[in-house]
């Protein structure tokens, strides 16, 4: 190369340098003469409470945000769809948002306006909302209200539950529905209107199950519940002995929201259904007499009743121990169910050949002719039982005439809730026989005196005594 082909080539380089340099002292100055523009104006893609506010002043923003918010409802979603519009005047909504921009503007980069360009959009959300708390927890409620009634056609969100299965007990997992947590969804909703937002979604507010199919809990009432399944529960009442059928403790085995239970509606209906066979109050009871074999003598004060409430919550707590048991029924009565209503030792009056024994532990140890009642004044059959001893007692009571009568008796032992019972009797001039329809008693069991005598030492207060 010449010497002025150099000399030309150093010229166009120092040319092109001062023309980049001047470009360069341009495009930095336009950069900052922007940046000015920015220190009273808010950034390129600003959005604050969901309205776009770059290259705005404060003031020009708090307008803007201020006009479009309170001139947009307040709308509820429900499946992505609008259900419901606000308007934000029914909350009592008002709004100034100068104290906060002027704050977020003065802590803005104003050089920080070309990186801004090309990035996301700046969002941020601004207090300056207010709202007139008493006007926001009305419509709250009157959403509640929508909400529930809403639900009601909705599919409802189940937990997971242990369930009968002809191979046992098994977890049914949980389902999610589609109804909405009204709780939930009501404080999302007072919580954006008070922060000036648009819009919320209620689905986004769904009812979740509160038990899943690995809770630990569940697994464990499933193995109880298999458990239970399993064990042999038995009665015995009156002197019979049962087992209640596996089946139908399986039928009442119920998970109660992970927590093991039984159905009481179907265990009360099963103690109903013993009282109703085996109440000796209601029922009569079958008996093998000395001489007129099998009778069914009614129920008389020598009885008892199944407490059925007692007895349900009893035999739960027995089946959920999970062990086998046997158990007689809670009862209400003169007597208890957990053995024979009579058994070896009793008395047995018998109306018809007007005859009297008593059994001690199955043998006859005395018996004698009697005379009861008349026939205005029978005496009542009924399965009843010595309640007392007495000696020395007048009975007192009222002829079929009206008149009083008092009858001084040595040995008194009354059976039954209407004065009567078995006494001696020395104004009768025989016993047995017909006498009963002629000198019968005003419905107490006349006694010969001296057995009287032997029997009120025999008898213990307790003993059943059988009148038909």
């Amino acid at each position: 190369m010449t010497r002025n082909e150099k000399r030309n080539s150093r010229s166009r380089t120092r040319f092109g340098v001062i023309v980049l340099l001047g470009l360069l002292v341009v495009l930095v100055g336009g950069y900052a003469i922007r940046s000015t523009y920015y220190a009273q104006r808010f950034l390129p893609k600003t959005v604050v409470n969901g309205v776009k506010i770059d290259n705005l002043t404060v003031d020009q923003a708090n307008k803007k945000i201020t006009r479009e918010l309170s001139e947009s409802p307040f709308i509820i979603k429900v499946d992505n769809k609008n259900w419901k519009e606000i308007q934000r005047k029914d909350l009592g909504w008002q709004n100034n948002y100068q104290s906060g921009l002027t704050e977020m503007q003065k802590k803005q980069n104003p050089f920080s306006w070309g990186m801004q360009l090309v990035s996301a959009a700046d969002t941020k959300d601004v207090d300056g909302n207010t709202l007139d708390e008493n006007k926001l927890n009305a419509v709250g409620e009157a959403v509640r209200s929508e909400i529930t009634q809403m639900n009601t056609t909705r599919t409802a969100t189940e937990n997971a539950t242990v369930t009968h299965t002809n191979e046992g007990f098994e977890i049914v997992p949980e389902k999610q529905g589609t109804t909405i947590d009204v709780d939930a969804a009501v404080a999302a909703f007072k919580e954006a209107a008070k922060t000036g937002k648009e819009t919320i979604n209620f689905t986004d507010y769904l009812s979740k199950p509160t038990i899943t199919k690995n809770d630990e809990s569940l697994k464990k009432t499933m193995d109880k519940m298999n458990a239970i399944a399993k064990i042999k529960a038995n009665y015995s009442i009156n002197g019979q002995n049962f087992q209640i059928p596996t089946a139908d403790i399986n039928d009442w085995l119920i998970d109660d929201n992970g927590t093991l239970s039984l159905d009481q509606a179907k265990v009360t209906a099963y103690v109903t259904s013993l009282g109703e066979k085996y109440n000796t109050k209601t029922n009569p009871t079958e008996f093998n007499s000395t001489r007129r074999g099998k009778v069914s003598v009614p129920a008389g004060t020598y009885s008892w009743t199944i407490n059925t409430p007692e007895e349900v919550t009893a035999l739960t707590n027995q089946i959920l121990e999970g062990k086998d048991f046997t158990r007689s029924p809670i009862v209400t009565g003169a007597t208890t169910a957990d053995k024979p209503l009579v058994d070896k030792t009793y008395i047995e009056v018998d109306l018809q050949n007007q005859h009297m024994w008593y059994y001690k532990d199955g043998k006859v140890a005395l018996e004698t002719d009697i005379v009861s009642g008349k026939p205005t004044s029978p005496t009542p059959a009924g399965v009843d039982y010595v309640w007392s001893k007495e000696t020395n007692k007048t009975l007192k009571g009222k002829n079929d005439d009206g008149t009083d009568y008092a009858s001084p008796v040595k040995f008194w032992m009354p059976i039954d809730w209407t004065g009567v019972g078995l006494h001696d009797s020395d104004w009768q001039p025989a016993y047995g026989g017909e006498l009963w329809k002629t000198r019968g008693s005003h419905g107490c069991v006349n006694t010969p005196p001296d057995v009287m005598a032997k029997l009120f030492d025999m008898v213990e207060v307790g003993t059943p005594v059988l009148v038909f």
